[in-house]
């Protein structure tokens, strides 16, 4: 089993602030459906915090032939710990707002992987 670095306080802390948080994540039984809103094109890819009621996540890839999309897949699995083919593009290929799927993990432990530590 694979240590994830995260422990019971943290997650406490964690469910607190998923109730101050507007709803951009949320579990279900296929996994934690993540709601982001994209910046292709950046400097780097990295998740810069709330953007309304979206995670915001900037990528380094630009939107050309689904490159950001693929950036964006492999940037939440490494960060989740979770094989490429757990996280699901549900809805918004085309636009930057999209809707995905992340199997293997709570939402809990997906906002303690993407959110910046302040």
């Amino acid at each position: 089993m694979r240590h994830t670095g995260i422990g019971q306080s943290d997650l406490l802390d964690l469910s607190r602030l998923v109730d101050s948080l507007p709803v951009f994540v949320r579990d279900s039984e296929r996994g934690a459906i993540l709601t982001v809103h994209v910046q292709p094109n950046a400097s780097r890819t990295e998740c810069v915090g709330v953007h309304g009621d979206a995670l915001k996540i900037r990528l380094a890839a630009r939107p050309v032939d689904g490159a950001a999309n693929d950036e964006l897949i492999r940037f939440l699995a490494e960060q989740c710990v979770v094989p490429r083919a757990n996280v699901q593009l549900q809805a918004g290929a085309g636009a930057r707002r999209k809707r995905l799927c992340v199997q293997g993990v709570s939402t809990q432990v997906l906002l303690a992987r993407l959110l910046p530590r302040r």
